[in-house]
Order: C-alpha cells, then sequence, then structure tokens
C-alpha cells in the first residue's frame, strides 16, 4: 500500500491532526508533537494522548503511515557543548513524546557543524546524540532526513546517511527519510542527466540502495523544487511547478520500493493538498 498524505496541523493538540489528514484525503500524515519553534512545551496530556489514539484509529492511521518531525531548533551536530547538551535533552523529549502517542518513528535534520568543525566530527556527534537518545528510549526509530545542504547543514550526501547509520550502535532503530527537493537541491537529479551527484530517477536510486540501502527507508517528503539542481538551497513547490516536475513523483507511487511508508507533501499550498494527493493516489 502506498500511504500518501501531508504534514498537517496540530494546532488546538496533537489529537487534531489525524482529523486534518483525514478532511484531505490522506491515508498518511506529518506531525509535530510540540511547538516546532519552542524549546519547551508543556508536556502531553492523558486526555489529548487518549484522544490521539482514538482518533488514528477511528480514521485508519497505523504508526507506519505517520511521520512526527521533530523541532527545527534541534542541532544534534552542534560544536557547542551547551547547544549541544540542549538539542539532545531535546530530541530525547521529543522520541518520548511520540512513544506515548503510540508512535514507532521520529523524522529530524541530522544537524550542522557551523563551520567551527569537519563535516566528519559533526556526523560523529550527530551519531553519538542518536546513541545516547536511543538508549534512553524504546520503541521508536530515530529516522535521518537528508538536506538540501544549505549553510552549515551535514547530511547532503547519501554518503553522509550512511556514516551517521554506520555509527549507530542499534541499526534496528535508524532510519531515513529522503526529501526530494532536498536531494534536487543537493545535486540529486531526479529529472534528468546533469546532477552534480547523480542523474535520472533510476541512477539516483541506485546511488541510494548501494550506499544507504532501501532497508533503511522509513518515509518520504515529496516536494518539488523552486530552485535549479545543485543550488543547495531549500525552496519547496507544488508538486509539478517546480524544477523537478511530476514524472518523478508520479514514478514513486507506482514503484514497489515505496510502499508502506509514510510519502509526505510539504508543498507550499495546502489549499491543494487534497489534489496532489488525489492526482497522486489515481496513478497508485
Amino acid at each position: 500500500m502506498y500511504f500518501i498524505g501531508a504534514h498537517v496541523s496540530a494546532s488546538g493538540g496533537v489529537e487534531n491532526a489525524p482529523l486534518n489528514a483525514k478532511a484531505i484525503g490522506a491515508n498518511a500524515f506529518a506531525l509535530f508533537t510540540k511547538n516546532q519553534r519552542q524549546w519547551i512545551s508543556a508536556p502531553l496530556t492523558g486526555e489529548s494522548i487518549d484522544a490521539f489514539r482514538r482518533n488514528c484509529e477511528s480514521c485508519g492511521f497505523t504508526p507506519q503511515s505517520i511521520l512526527p518531525h521533530d523541532s527545527y531548533l534541534i542541532n544534534l551536530g552542534a560544536p557547542e557543548s551547551d547547544k549541544l547538551a540542549q538539542s539532545r535533552a531535546s530530541f530525547i523529549d521529543e522520541m518520548s513524546r511520540c512513544s506515548a502517542l503510540g508512535l514507532d518513528r521520529l523524522n529530524f535534520h541530522p544537524g550542522s557543524h557551523l563551520g567551527q568543525i569537519s563535516e566528519d566530527e559533526c556526523i560523529a556527534l550527530v551519531a553519538e546524540s542518536v546513541n545516547i537518545a536511543l538508549d534512553r528510549t524504546s520503541g521508536v526509530t530515530a529516522v535521518i532526513e537528508n538536506t538540501a545542504g544549505q549553510g552549515s547543514n551535514i547530511g547532503y550526501r547519501f554518503e553522509h546517511l550512511a556514516a551517521i547509520i554506520d555509527k549507530v550502535e542499534d541499526k534496528s532503530r535508524v532510519g531515513v527519510c529522503i526529501d526530494t527537493c532536498h536531494a534536487f537541491a543537493a545535486g540529486y537529479n531526479l529529472k534528468g542527466d546533469g546532477g552534480l551527484f547523480g542523474g535520472g530517477f533510476d541512477e539516483v536510486f541506485a546511488q541510494f540502495d548501494s550506499i544507504v540501502g532501501f532497508k533503511y527507508l522509513r518515509g518520504m517528503h515529496l516536494n518539488d523544487a523552486k530552485k535549479p539542481v545543485g543550488s543547495r538551497v531549500d525552496r519547496h513547490e507544488s508538486l509539478g511547478g517546480g524544477e523537478i516536475g511530476w514524472d518523478c513523483f508520479e514514478r514513486i507511487v507506482t514503484d514497489p520500493r515505496f510502499e508502506n511508508v509514510p510519502l509526505i507533501l510539504e508543498t507550499p499550498v495546502p489549499e491543494i493538498w487534497d489534489k496532489e494527493i488525489e492526482h497522486l493516489r489515481n496513478l497508485s
């Protein structure tokens, strides 16, 4: 089955997210379990947790079809010890929130070296952070998202993802999420020839399988790109309206390698998510 949805609002309580997803015809969704722009949020209440679980069940969502995302403030590769400690504590809290909600994965951006340490040193810190979080939580997989390579972000090469996984001790609880816009902006040309790191749908995902492995795929973000391939600028566009074009997304929802993981829209016009989802669903 293809799980197709969008990153929906959890305004008013996490229990509203599955209702918002169902309203746009989704059978998958992403959400923030807390305010993504604050370090500290109030704990989830028992009433909210119970309502979330009930709404997921009544709307037909299972943990396999839900891809929660952590706070944008977290930097698990931070070179400053105080920021690193703060990020690790916040990440552990987010993992615990997912566990309380009955969710089995948490999507996160790997981190940034901020020009103060090397990429390899940052990668090692991210892996150490994941190991600490996995040791202090249970049941939730840490899902590393590839990045566009903006600024000092790591994770824009498949090799970065593989290097983090290699250093994670419990490989049963680590996975990856591939964002199509990020991959394209980083230099993986999902549209055709001429990418910095490879060109064409088949070649890019052959590289992914060889370097990382589809066995680690736990989700995808389906986003077109406003900027050209290799721009290293993270600007999402509606499906078919950007530099990537519809063909890539149509191939994803007809390729069995992408079944059974949440395929999540983060495109910039929520008012047409239902139409984008319907288009993809009619192909799958």
